[in-house]
């Protein structure tokens, strides 16, 4: 990455249901735009939608209409109100059951998949907030993607996770790139980790992102996007930050 146009796609995979994958979304993209970049956010969680909690507003249209109407992406973005450098853009899911099974299909898996790569000629980066790998949207967007990170809690349900999905990614071509232990607290449980993120001091998505203060989560979370995108994004940290001691290397 090089803060040019012509950005990659990030999938960040829930492994299991409620691992933070939506929130460690944007928290990736806020770090990104701390750097100067501008992000986009692309909802394939069509399910639990919950990137929708960052716009209060009506959503309409929405990404799984985008879809299912074969319109152009940017129809359903909306760039959050943020004081950094660049710029965190998020397209979210908020549709009715008839149209949240219509946005399934095979037809509208390649459309995202055709829409992620047009998004990477007007931003920086594209995560997609992907829930477990298990619908054609999901696979959609780990094939699509140039890295994958697999979101896990760090506990014994988030390390029985990891085989499982890395399994389940390479029966569809993919593979992860980044395990992400999330919620640590304390010595880390996922053994397989690559990247960690200890618990924030509130998990709810409306206190998020907050990682555009130079804290200790912001530390850990500016760690795994390097991790993650091989950037080297030298932004100012805190004086001290006890997260550099679970910092993996």
């Amino acid at each position: 990455m090089n803060g040019t146009r012509g950005g990659e796609i990030y999938a960040v995979v829930g492994g299991v249901g409620g691992a933070g994958a939506t929130r460690l979304s944007v928290e990736f993209a806020a770090t990104l735009a701390r750097a100067g970049r501008d992000v986009a956010v692309v909802d394939a969680a069509f399910s639990t939608q919950g990137l929708a909690a960052f716009v209060p507003e009506r959503i309409e249209p929405d990404v799984t209409r985008v879809l299912t109407d074969d319109r152009p992406l940017a129809a359903a973005e909306t760039r959050l109100g943020l004081d950094v450098p660049g710029s965190v853009t998020v397209a979210p899911a908020r549709t009715p059951f008839e149209r949240l099974a219509r946005a399934k299909t095979s037809e509208c898996a390649r459309r995202l998949a055709e829409r992620l790569s047009a998004a990477t000629e007007r931003y920086d980066a594209v995560f997609v907030d992907v829930p477990p790998v298990g619908a054609n949207q999901s696979v959609a967007a780990v094939t699509a993607a140039d890295a994958v990170a697999l979101v896990v809690p760090d506990a014994e349900r988030g390390s029985d996770a990891v085989p499982r999905l890395c399994d389940r990614l390479a029966d569809v071509d993919a593979a992860v790139d980044t395990v992400v232990a999330n919620r640590v607290d304390g010595d880390p449980t996922v053994e397989a980790a690559d990247a960690v993120v200890p618990v924030g001091e509130t998990e709810s998505l409306s206190d998020a992102p907050a990682a555009v203060e130079p804290t200790a989560f912001a530390v850990a979370v500016a760690s795994t996007v390097e991790t993650l995108t091989g950037a080297d994004l030298d932004l100012p940290e805190p004086e001290s930050s006890s997260m550099r001691d679970y910092l993996p290397g």
